[in-house]
């Protein structure tokens, strides 16, 4: 029994045996003898089982060398190895001393293509031929050549679907890592962006890269997301969303330590400000680290539009951020503990409402606040031409039959609505969702004290969210605890004042541009 669980536990610590998925290629060097070197990887991909390994043979005429170039299928660019591959290598025409050192005249000399490398073992090899280069071996060398040929299938730049703005930018990420790339550096021109590329997955590997502006972030916070990085040991991460879960500190946490965003003018705002930007193949965001309580709060829409619409909407935004938290809550105190707050003619409406209810006021709130998340998940799992008609049918008719049933009072219905609606305004999704959450537990601490359960919750949750960090920068810096900044927190002042980056990012520049008239903060 315990060689079996020790083989168990080996085979779960990523060292799985010899020969089997791509994280456990041997590293081998190459042979001299083609055919061998050809064999060798078609055992790996299982040929002629697995047709996904293309080889094409040809003979190089001006040094009368057999060669083989060899690509996976989907993931190369066929014309593109043709064109810039073969083509050249069947046209060249070598000079006498070429054979002798084959391999350094064709990457240097012969191919075309921009991004060419020396090869020097299998492990090296396969991992190139997975991210969609062609690997070119020859006949009596022991080294290969891989050529950057990706040819993945990318859906094309388009509006993003959550970060919705009248005012700005309209593209939005898609699942290419390169494009998103493009897209970032398209908004920040700037030579000290730095991309680090490190790999994550034993078995099957991603690239995954580490963006920040080296004169602005801070080195401990860009080695401690790295740090991060690193420690995530599974055998497959195929997306940023399950390596955001990797990275948080808190993963049993209602308070997200990370976000993320569609928005490359978001993400280029982001580093701007010191933070650390993630992109991976196959996710259409960026994950952003660190973040704080601003950075789930704000949206991309207020610093285009003028000081004051921009503020306004800010405001709106904190008041639908209490409704949705709160509302039903304070709505069930008021009802159950304390109607001397209600005006007699609205305390005579409401206990009229209520005379036919047969439930008590906690399980009619549930009802309808379970009902609308139901409506609510319908809504986005059903086709989409229907998932509008089925969000504004379903409320309507369900809310008109619950009251003309006296299932429900209307004022309740009024209330569920406006929390709901007010949900909705939230821009972040882990803040949307953590409020959602949360309510109930405001709901339950109501029913049992009215205002006092109410102010404890909140107080025990205000101290909670005070305590904790995200990779060191606590989550409601600069306000608390206070440091310097230019104070865009529940207001932002206008651009010209915004001279200073939040301190509690470390940042090693944290001057933005002269402040205007000497202005301080």
């Amino acid at each position: 029994m315990s060689d079996f669980l020790k083989r168990l536990f080996n085979g779960q610590s990523g060292q799985p045996e010899k020969g089997g998925a791509q994280g456990a290629v041997p590293k081998e060097a190459f042979s001299l003898v083609l055919d061998f070197n050809t064999k060798r990887f078609e055992d790996l991909f299982r040929y002629p089982l697995n047709s996904a390994l293309k080889r094409r043979e040809l003979r190089i005429p001006s040094v009368n060398r057999r060669a083989v170039v060899l690509f996976v299928d989907g993931t190369a660019d066929s014309d593109k190895i043709a064109e810039q591959v073969i083509k050249p290598l069947m046209e060249w025409k070598a000079g006498r001393e070429s054979a002798d050192h084959l391999v350094d005249e064709l990457k240097n000399n012969v191919l075309t293509i921009s991004g060419r490398e020396t090869v020097e073992d299998l492990n090296q090899a396969v991992a190139k031929l997975i991210d969609g280069s062609a690997v070119l071996l020859i006949d009596g060398e022991n080294q290969a050549i891989a050529v950057d040929s990706a040819g993945f299938e990318n859906r094309s730049v388009a509006e993003p679907t959550r970060e919705i703005v009248i005012k700005g930018p309209k593209s939005a990420f898609v699942e290419s890592s390169a494009i998103n790339h493009s897209l970032i550096r398209r908004q920040v021109k700037d030579h000290r962006l730095i991309s680090e590329t490190m790999t994550v997955g034993t078995q099957s590997p991603q690239n995954i890269s580490v963006l920040y502006l080296s004169h602005i972030a801070d080195p401990q916070l860009v080695e401690n997301v790295k740090d991060k990085i690193s420690q995530a040991d599974r055998d497959a991460i195929l997306t940023l969303f399950q390596m955001e879960e990797l990275l948080e500190e808190r993963p049993y946490s209602l308070f997200p330590s990370t976000m993320t965003t569609e928005r490359p003018d978001r993400a280029g705002s982001f580093l701007l400000e010191g933070h650390v930007v993630l992109l991976m193949d196959n996710s259409p965001d960026a994950l952003i680290a660190p973040i704080t309580f601003w950075s789930l709060y704000h949206t991309a829409e207020d610093q285009f539009l003028r000081w004051a619409y921009g503020n306004f909407a800010r405001l709106i935004r904190l008041f639908a951020l209490f409704f949705s938290l709160l509302m039903p809550a304070i709505y069930l105190a008021v009802v159950t503990f304390h109607p001397e707050m209600i005006p007699t003619d609205l305390l005579l409406a409401i206990a009229a409402s209520r005379e036919r209810v047969p439930f008590p006021t906690l399980l009619e709130l549930l009802l309808l606040e379970l009902t609308f998340e139901i409506l609510r998940e319908a809504g986005i799992r059903v086709p989409t031409p229907l998932g509008t008609t089925i969000g504004i049918v379903g409320a309507l008719i369900l809310g008109q039959a619950a009251v003309q049933a006296n299932l429900v009072s209307p004022l309740l219905v009024v209330v569920i609505a406006i929390t709901g609606l007010s949900s909705f305004a939230i821009p972040d999704v882990g803040l949307s969702v953590m409020t959602r959450i949360i309510r109930f537990t405001f709901v339950f601490a109501a029913y049992a004290m009215g205002f006092i359960g109410i102010a404890l919750v909140l107080a025990v949750l205000l101290a909670y969210a005070t305590s904790i960090k995200s990779f060191g920068v606590p989550f409601f810096a600069p306000l608390s605890p206070h440091m310097p900044s230019s104070r865009d927190l529940l207001f932002r002042p206008i651009i010209r004042k915004q001279w200073l980056r939040p301190l509690s990012m470390k940042p090693r520049d944290a001057i933005r541009s002269k402040p205007e008239g000497g202005d301080r903060q």
